[in-house]
C-alpha cells in the first residue's frame, strides 16, 4: 500500500510534527500544500463552460493523491475549521468530479483517510466539528474514514507535551507498518 501525507499547515509546526511521528520509518511520499500553488475555486458547475482550466499545482496534487491507497490529511485547526490552503484543495475536488481526465469518485473509493489535527482552545473538543467535515467529505466521495488524532499545540512544539496525541501517533504508526509491509 502507498501512503501519501497532506500537510495542511502554512507552518512546519504542530501538525507537521504529530504527522511525522506518525509516519516515523514508512516509506511514504509527503506533499506540503505550503509549497504547492492551489488557488481557491472558481465554481463553474452551474455555468455553460463549466469548470475553466486553472495554472496551479491542484493537478499534479490530486494526481499524486489518487494514485495512493492511503492519505493522512493533517491540517492546524484554524479558527475551528481546517486550513485554508486545505479547504482550496478539498474545494477544488468539486472540479476533479466533473474533470474528463479523472473518473474521481470511482478512482477516490476505498482510499483510507486518517485525519490529524492540532490546535489550541480544547481541540479534543472543539476540533470535533472539523473531524465530522472530514468525515462528510470523506463519506461524498466514497472514501473510507479510518481514524482521527486530534493534539493539543498552539506555539510550534507544544504538542511534543501532548503525551495522549503523541501515543495515538505511534499507535497509528504502527498500524500503518502493518499495512505498507
Amino acid at each position: 500500500m502507498k501512503v501519501l501525507a497532506l500537510y495542511g499547515s502554512s507552518r512546519a509546526g504542530n501538525s507537521d510534527y504529530l504527522t511525522d511521528t506518525a509516519l516515523e520509518g514508512i516509506e511514504c511520499t509527503r506533499i506540503y500544500l505550503r509549497d504547492k500553488k492551489i488557488l481557491p475555486i472558481d465554481d463553474g458547475r452551474h455555468t455553460e463552460k463549466g469548470f475553466l482550466p486553472v495554472d496551479d499545482d491542484y493537478d499534479y496534487v490530486i494526481t499524486e493523491m489518487l494514485k495512493h491507497d492511503v492519505v493522512l490529511f493533517a491540517t492546524p485547526i484554524y479558527w475551528y475549521g481546517m486550513s485554508g490552503i486545505m479547504k482550496n484543495f478539498v474545494d477544488r475536488w468539486s472540479q476533479s468530479l466533473r474533470d474528463s481526465r479523472y473518473n474521481f469518485k470511482e478512482d477516490i473509493q476505498g482510499k483510507q483517510g486518517y485525519v490529524l489535527l492540532t490546535g489550541g482552545d480544547q481541540p479534543r473538543l472543539k476540533g470535533l466539528p472539523l473531524i465530522q467535515q472530514f468525515q462528510y467529505i470523506f463519506d461524498f466521495v466514497g472514501m473510507s474514514f479510518n481514524g482521527y488524532i486530534i493534539g493539543e499545540g498552539n506555539k510550534p512544539n507544544d504538542v511534543k507535551n501532548d503525551k495522549t496525541a503523541l501515543f495515538e501517533a505511534q499507535q497509528l504508526n504502527l498500524h500503518l507498518k502493518t499495512l505498507v509491509n
